[in-house]
């Protein structure tokens, strides 16, 4: 397995500032981040360290890209984009839809093959409403990432966590069952999931045991951990603001046994890439607050993935 950074938390950061912060902390990949320019509609997104447009249209610029990480020996594990590709207003879910399948060109162009989303939800619907919208809108990027040569990675987070993404959450693969059911609506070789154990351990589901029964859909992995405060949980309880009660953080600082988490992956032969997540709010303050969250995550996890 290769140990990297989710490069979001570097948004201050240009590519090679970004590449050189991965590569001094002693990491060997990323995953690059790669929205469209414009203002983000939440923290963590509409980061792009690789202009996906300039890709498809410079050959100078795609090679920059692809020569600068080599010299520092990191892999660019995926190109990431986290829309909702289902949204209820149909404006901003053709602009997702479109703007995915320019990241799913750029990935093959750039000769990554891999791309880590969200399916996407129409929160206003059920989830029998939005499995027909699956069907509707999933087939033709799924057809394209065929014909690209390109894998597309499903994370599992809700997109739950306050009051403008209420009732239903904006990602639909959020839970073993409805990977199942997503599966079999979208039978391609080419879907799979980009894992993270911090989303199932505040929906109280084990983070262990999937991993063995979808180990040849476990496409790319996050290490990100959840804090839950049993507390603020009594008060509030499983059917409030998931925020009331728990907090993102660094690796080693919340629930997750990551000993058990990593020697699942190693059960199951998984050596692709496995990349922090970076949302610790304790660790926002300024640019050098953010390097340290990167130098002391990949600390915490060098126990486990050398």
């Amino acid at each position: 397995m290769l140990l990297g950074l989710v490069s979001a938390i570097a948004d201050t950061m240009d590519y090679e500032e970004m590449i050189d912060l991965v590569a001094e902390s002693g990491l060997e990949c990323v995953e690059a981040a790669c929205w469209p320019a414009g203002k983000a509609e939440r923290r963590y997104a509409g980061v792009s360290h690789i202009d996906v447009d300039r890709v498809l249209e410079d050959d100078g610029y795609a090679g920059h890209i692809m020569d600068y990480a080599g010299e520092k020996h990191v892999k660019i594990s995926a190109l990431a984009y986290y829309p909702n590709t289902m949204d209820g207003d149909e404006e901003k879910r053709r602009a997702a839809v479109e703007h995915i399948k320019k990241v799913i060109r750029a990935s093959a162009r750039l000769g990554i093959n891999l791309v880590t989303t969200f399916i996407g939800r129409d929160q206003r619907k059920n989830i029998q409403e939005n499995l027909e919208l699956v069907k509707e809108i999933w087939p033709p990027i799924l057809a394209l990432a065929e014909e690209k040569g390109v894998r597309i990675a499903i994370e599992n987070c809700p997109m739950l966590f306050g009051a403008d993404q209420w009732p239903g959450g904006q990602n639909l693969m959020t839970t073993p069952d409805l990977w199942r059911r997503v599966f079999e609506i979208l039978p391609s070789p080419s879907l799979g999931i980009n894992y993270d154990p911090s989303h199932f351990v505040w929906q109280m589901i084990d983070y262990i045991k999937p991993i063995y029964e979808f180990r040849d859909k476990i496409f790319h992995v996050h290490y990100k951990d959840i804090k839950v405060y049993p507390d603020r949980l009594q008060q509030v309880g499983i059917m409030g603001y998931p925020l009331d009660f728990m907090s993102p953080k660094l690796p080693g600082l919340g629930d997750v046994d990551w000993g058990k988490y990593v020697s699942a992956l190693t059960d199951i032969g998984y050596n692709g890439c496995t990349c922090i997540e970076i949302e610790d709010k304790a660790f926002e303050g300024s640019v050098e607050d953010v390097k340290k969250s990167v130098l002391l995550s990949a600390r915490y996890l060098r126990n486990f993935v050398i």
